[in-house]
């Protein structure tokens, strides 16, 4: 068929998509990646200080022993914790630095802040808590009330160190523990770690020209100061009515809090770099009488569902059946109609691509739809592959822009240009203001330990940021040689899935399985072997090309570390490329030979 028949026939032409999705990723490109972003930390301290604490939390410190540290009181922590108590584990202990758990739904608590991924399989456990969500995506009070639920549920609490902050882990060789340092004078020692710090918690702030000189009003979007804005999670921001408010940052917390900004401020500019895509939301309250006639494990087939279709499976039904999976659904029917279903791995990714194409049509088509100023309309459409970046899903964010107290400033893909004293400047112009917000978002793409706050001291004094240097080194993304007893949650080398919750409860109940064999066969030492892990390291590379090849298309951004896919430790580099499937089934079948193949256990 000729580019035009196909052209004609899609309703767009497929060569000039990618001519300009090529374009607008180009002008975007930078030198300086994540060296871009100002580091948190003296005088940019007050950003990452605890606003929601009520009252400080005084005690002695600590000199104790447990068989388990948790290290982060987030969802990874609590489904840690959650998997030790059922695998009959007491002796255990949550170490947070904020107030109260929650993790990233404790510091996000900006206006409008709620779960883009359906509640009824991003919040944990709901079986066993038998909680049914008020409605399909959950509002931030209610998800960092259910994880309050769950450190009571699971006794997480009782033995918690809440308000405090590791400093430093050390590997005692001789006592076959681990020392853990805190800001608060503690030297306790674990048998072994769990850590579960997270990706998002660690705030970042764009390295601009003249940052520290605004004299206005500012703050970062998970540390909220209502005492300024006035109102709460749900809006009503009275604090703004005579304030000229700017917020730089246009991703997804944005695309939640902007609305109430637009509704709360006097006046209020969008400060874009990247648009997101934002979808049809179609949130609703939930319907009791469905939630209650839910059979026996529809959790965990919910949940695998949606993990199957938008890891690029097929399933008979999908179950969730929104924004995320809909694109897949396009494909699927693309693949039948034309071919029955048998396919070369060249044809499904050039279907693949039309139907990401047309899915992303249908989003920049929703913004003429709903934004009636056709300038600001066009700059507001995303041009790149939907998972490029995070799909955003909102039904108010594209109308605030029809508010005549709201003006997106587009940098043209620049970004701002500096800040003054007064305000922001962008192509020359200066934007006067009363109050900054910065929505840019947390730390991923920088080294492990700069994220975790505090460095790891392995066997013979070697240092974890030492040992990775040159990219992380796991065996199954959870144990690295010359680390014993040391287990990491997170995003790289394992599994990674849209549903972020149900990657670590599978992560969490394959470390369980090993903590509670180590302690009931009197283990003093697991570790992962070097032949283990260079060969783990091996698989991850091998698998890793076509993703990479796919992101370094993209548009810069934290999924492909501003535009260096490959690069450092990120929040997408080294994923295991087969995909959370079949990574675990990769752990299950692991677990199911029982013979700890590549640990060495004394």
């Amino acid at each position: 068929m000729s580019t035009a028949a196909t052209a004609n026939k899609l309703g767009f032409d497929p060569d000039a998509l990618r001519d300009k999705y090529r374009f607008e990723r180009d002008k975007r490109l930078r030198t300086d990646g994540n060296a871009q972003w100002v580091e948190v930390k003296g005088e940019y301290s007050h950003f990452v200080e605890d606003p929601y604490i009520e009252k400080d939390i005084e005690r002695e410190p600590l000199f104790d022993e447990v068989d388990v540290a948790i290290i982060g009181g987030g969802f990874g922590g609590l489904l840690m914790g959650a998997a030790l108590r059922k695998a009959g584990v007491d002796n255990i202990r949550l170490i947070e630095k904020g107030g109260d758990v929650g993790g990233t739904w404790y510091w996000n608590r900006y206006p409008g802040a709620a779960c883009d991924i359906e509640a009824y399989i991003y919040l944990p456990l709901l079986e066993e808590l038998d909680y049914m969500p008020a409605r399909k995506f959950a509002d931030a009070p209610e998800i960092l009330e259910h994880s309050r639920k769950l450190a009571r549920h699971f006794d997480l609490y009782d033995n918690a160190c809440l308000q405090t902050e590791v400093t430093e882990l050390r590997w005692d060789e001789d006592a076959a523990m681990w020392v853990i340092h805190t800001n608060r004078g503690d030297q306790m020692k674990a048998h072994f770690v769990a850590m579960a710090n997270g990706p998002l918690h660690r705030p970042k702030l764009p390295g601009i020209p003249g940052i520290d000189d605004f004299k206005g009003h500012t703050f970062h979007t998970s540390r909220w100061d209502y005492d300024y804005t006035g109102g709460d999670a749900h809006g009503n921001l009275t604090g703004l009515k005579d304030k000229v408010v700017g917020i730089i940052g246009t991703g997804a917390t944005a695309v939640q809090c902007v609305p109430h900004l637009g509704a709360g401020a006097k006046q209020l500019y969008v400060f874009q770099r990247t648009p997101s895509s934002v979808d049809i939301r179609n949130d609703h309250e939930t319907d009791a009488e469905w939630f209650r006639n839910l059979g026996s494990g529809w959790h965990q087939e919910r949940m695998e569902n949606f993990n199957t279709l938008v890891s690029g499976g097929f399933a008979e039904e999908d179950l969730v059946n929104d924004g995320w999976t809909e694109i897949f659904r396009n494909l699927r029917s693309m693949v039948m109609e034309d071919t029955g279903g048998e396919l070369t791995k060249e044809e499904l990714a050039r279907k693949t691509e039309l139907a990401d194409f047309m899915k992303m049509e249908q989003v920049r088509g929703r913004v003429d739809s709903v934004v009636k100023d056709p300038e600001t309309a066009e700059k507001l459409k995303p041009y790149y592959r939907q998972f490029c970046k995070r799909p955003c899903f909102h039904d108010d964010y594209l109308e605030t822009f029809n508010r005549p107290n709201v003006t997106l400033v587009d940098t043209e893909g620049k970004g701002v240009e500096r800040i003054t004293e007064k305000g922001v400047v962008v192509g020359g112009k200066e934007y006067e203001l009363d109050c900054l917000i910065f929505a840019t978002g947390f730390e991923v793409g920088t080294d492990y330990t700069r994220r975790a706050g505090y460095e790891i001291y392995g066997t013979g004094g070697q240092t974890l940021t030492a040992k990775w240097k040159d990219g992380m080194r796991t065996f199954h993304g959870i144990h690295t040689h010359g680390f014993p007893n040391c287990f990491v949650m997170g995003m790289t080398q394992t599994g990674l899935t849209a549903n972020i919750p149900h990657m670590l409860k599978e992560q969490a109940e394959h470390i369980s399985y090993i903590i509670k064999r180590g302690l009931d066969g009197n283990a003093r030492v697991i570790e992962a072997t070097k032949d283990a892990e260079d060969e783990w390291v091996g698989t991850i590379n091998s698998l890793a090309r076509l993703g990479e090849r796919f992101y370094a298309e993209c548009t810069p951004g934290y999924y492909n570390n501003e535009g260096r896919p490959g690069e450092g430790d990120g929040f997408l580099s080294g994923q295991y490329g087969a995909g959370p499937v079949e990574f675990f089934k990769v752990i299950a079948n692991w677990r199911d030979e029982g013979n700890m193949k590549g640990l060495d256990i004394s």
